[in-house]
């Protein structure tokens, strides 16, 4: 089975390296990673919603991995991502179906890892 909480890790600590060997270029896209999820007129749930579709409507399993777990942990219900999934969807086709049934598996392994560690109410609501 495909552990999207591991490819998370391996995306994380990728970057880890990344950022050792190119720190005027990473440095940069941190802040932005930072501005961009952080609360604004969009709050950081809606906006991890958005990079989850983008994910999906992108085809980037690793991005899925990475902002599948973000979801999660923002309390978004099954209903919201599935939302924002159609939109991804609506946006991107047939490719987006494929990559939309993987982000949902990812949440769901996500969702099962809280469930199991006992964090289950800051995860993903019915």
């Amino acid at each position: 089975m495909n552990s999207y909480p591991d490819r998370a890790e391996l995306l994380k600590n990728g970057m880890d390296r990344l950022a050792e060997d190119l720190p005027n270029v990473m440095q940069p896209f941190g802040a932005v990673l930072d501005g961009a999820l952080t609360d604004g007129e969009l709050d950081s749930r809606t906006k991890e919603l958005i990079a989850l579709a983008l994910a999906a409507a992108l085809r980037c399993d690793p991005c899925i991995a990475h902002h599948a777990g973000a979801v999660v942990r923002s309390g978004a219900s099954k209903a919201q991502i599935a939302e924002a999934l159609g939109v991804a969807i609506l946006m991107a086709g047939g490719p987006a179906v494929a990559y939309s049934v993987s982000a949902m598996e990812a949440v769901s392994q996500y969702s099962a890892s809280e469930a199991a560690e006992g964090t289950q109410p800051t995860g993903v609501t019915p």
